[in-house]
Parts: C-alpha cells; sequence; structure tokens
C-alpha cells in the first residue's frame, strides 16, 4: 500500500473477523476458506483491501493470550494474501503483529495506538504502511477535555505518537485514526453519536499532520450512523474500514465524492 493520493475518496479495507467476540456476526470467519469467502464479498461490493483481527475490541470481547490470538489469524493471512490486495492486521500485541507481517501481511493497524517501543520496533523491520489510531484513556481530566474539545486531545496524542515514530524514522509511514471505534468507553450511545458527530465534522483538523486519515466507518443501520456516515465520506478521509462496503460506495454516489 502507497501512503498518498489516490483516485478513489476512500480506500476501503472490509473487515474479517476471526474472533467470535465481534458485534457484526456476518464478519466473523474462523477458517482459511470462510475468511476468502468472505472476503471476496468484501471486495466484490467495493472494497480495495481486507482488515482481519483476531481480538475482539469491545467491552464485551474475551481478553485472549497472544498465542490463541495468533492461532485464530495463523491459517487465515496467508489464504487472504492470495487475493492479491493488501491485508492489515489489527491487533495491539507484538508478538501477533511481527508472526502476521511475516506471513503475508500487509499493513499494521496497531490497536494498540502505537504507545509502546515494541511496536515500533516490529515496524521497522518492515517497509509497510502503520495505522495509528487515537485512544483515549481512563483519567478523569482527559475525559473531560475529550468532552469540551475532542480533536484537541486526538492532537495532543498524535504529536506524542508521532515523536515516537521520529525516533524510529517513521513518521512518513504513519496514518492516523480518529479512533471513534473504539469508543471512549461506557459511553451510552446518545453521547458517543455526538461526541463522533464533532469529530468526523472536524477532520480537516487532524491533516495538520501531513498525513493520510484512516476512519473505522459508521456500520450500524440507524439514522444516527447514517447521519455520521454521510458526515464522514464527505471529510473524504483516505482509508476507512468498512463492514459493508457496498454502503459507503453507495453513500459515496450520493454525495458525488
Amino acid at each position: 500500500m502507497v501512503v498518498g493520493g489516490y483516485g478513489r475518496s476512500v480506500i476501503i479495507y472490509g473487515v474479517v473477523n476471526a474472533s467470535p467476540d465481534s458485534l457484526a456476526l456476518d464478519s466473523i470467519a474462523t477458517t482459511p476458506d470462510q475468511a476468502v469467502e468472505r472476503a471476496r464479498q468484501l471486495l466484490a461490493d467495493g472494497a480495495d483491501a481486507i482488515d482481519l483481527g483476531g481480538q475482539g475490541s469491545t467491552d464485551a470481547a474475551e481478553v485472549i493470550d497472544w498465542t490463541d490470538e495468533w492461532a485464530r489469524v495463523e491459517h487465515l493471512i496467508p489464504a487472504l494474501a492470495e487475493l492479491g490486495v493488501d491485508v492489515s492486521i489489527d491487533s495491539w500485541r507484538p508478538e501477533v503483529v511481527r508472526r502476521s507481517l511475516d506471513a503475508g501481511a500487509t499493513v499494521i493497524n496497531a490497536a494498540d495506538g502505537m504507545q509502546s517501543d515494541e511496536m515500533w520496533k516490529v515496524a521497522s523491520d518492515f517497509d509497510v504502511p502503520i495505522v495509528v489510531p487515537f485512544l483515549s484513556g481512563p483519567n478523569p481530566r482527559e475525559m473531560d477535555l475529550v468532552t469540551s474539545d475532542p480533536v484537541q486531545v486526538m492532537l495532543d496524542f498524535f504529536e506524542a505518537r508521532l515523536a515516537d515514530a521520529d525516533r524510529f524514522g517513521l513518521r512518513s509511514r504513519c496514518i492516523v485514526d480518529p479512533g471513534t471505534g473504539f469508543a471512549p468507553p461506557n459511553w451510552e450511545w446518545q453521547q458517543r453519536f455526538e461526541y463522533q458527530k464533532i469529530v468526523y465534522s472536524n477532520l480537516d483538523r487532524l491533516r495538520v499532520f501531513g498525513l493520510p486519515i484512516y476512519i473505522a466507518l459508521p456500520w450500524k443501520e440507524t439514522a444516527q450512523h447514517d447521519e455520521l456516515l454521510d458526515i464522514v465520506v464527505q471529510q473524504r478521509p483516505e482509508f476507512g474500514r468498512a463492514h459493508y462496503p457496498a454502503k459507503i460506495r453507495r453513500t459515496q454516489a450520493a454525495h458525488g465524492v
């Protein structure tokens, strides 16, 4: 994957989940045949690449050992790589990311927000792009800031992460992700909706870094999720992660982007 300009307004990574904890049940695939079947459908529906994860990231997901996470994706990665498209590995564990890249994955989707040197060391050993998501913490003061000006908190977070990237010479390979797919944790939906609406309406503020933007695109079938998707599409992020790419393409067409 090349980080830079693209003909389409968003390059879509279709979601394949090797974890049984996914809230989108039809994204779950636990065997190579199931993963390839799911991936082929995603690509036919307008996806450009595949995002694979073996550890659920929702509050309800069971946290498993890295060896079990690796066992879930080990045989799926080579099968997906055979499709000839980029495959990102969605994980916060350096052990899983390293093995996944060795097995054929081509992008790091760093579910830890690249907050450890161990992850940067793995990234430095492979010439691949790095999706760096914002992660909000449990600190009450931080959560107050997230409520008052969520984008400024993200800017501060990315300043720190990109300073880490500079130590390893990897800034140019980074892609910033506002992390709205992660929460903030324990918020009711209406609060999440208002928060995401503010973030999505102000994505241009994240362009101060001169790096591409990656979004976990809204996928649930509600009027509020559709409103969020309309906002995101018109902001023209370079990359998106989607459960239903056909809907994203329809929304793009409706807005002429």
